[in-house]
């Protein structure tokens, strides 16, 4: 009979996880209050706010269909955060999309026109 030598492994493997870290994160250009600095957007939110995420959605690349679907302007918030490297987290990204939309829909309509 040859002889077996044993393995025995002493450590149980580790996910691998994925981390993104931006050397060069900036602000959004505009205040979250900061609605009367463009009308035209400030206007289109107050009376017509489907139509402003939409364009908003288009803009950033995606579906204009995109904001029908409940919870999606957090996400698309995130990725124009994350398209832009501008600092800020997903918490942060949901209390403004629940409590100010319209804010919220606002600003990430002024970043995406001056960029």
């Amino acid at each position: 009979m040859a002889y077996q030598s044993e393995v025995i492994i002493d450590a149980q493997p580790q996910p691998a996880g994925t981390s993104y870290t931006f050397n060069n994160q900036g602000s959004w250009n505009s205040e979250l209050c900061d609605c009367f600095s463009d009308m035209g957007i400030c206007l289109c939110a107050t009376f017509i706010p489907c139509v402003l995420a939409c364009r908003v959605s288009e803009q950033a690349g995606e579906s204009f269909c995109l904001p029908f679907l409940p919870g999606s302007l957090i996400a698309l918030r995130t990725g124009v955060r994350g398209k832009y490297r501008i600092q800020g987290s997903i918490c942060e990204d949901w209390m403004i999309m629940s409590c100010c939309p319209l804010c919220g829909l606002c600003q990430m309509a002024r970043e995406l026109n001056r960029n």
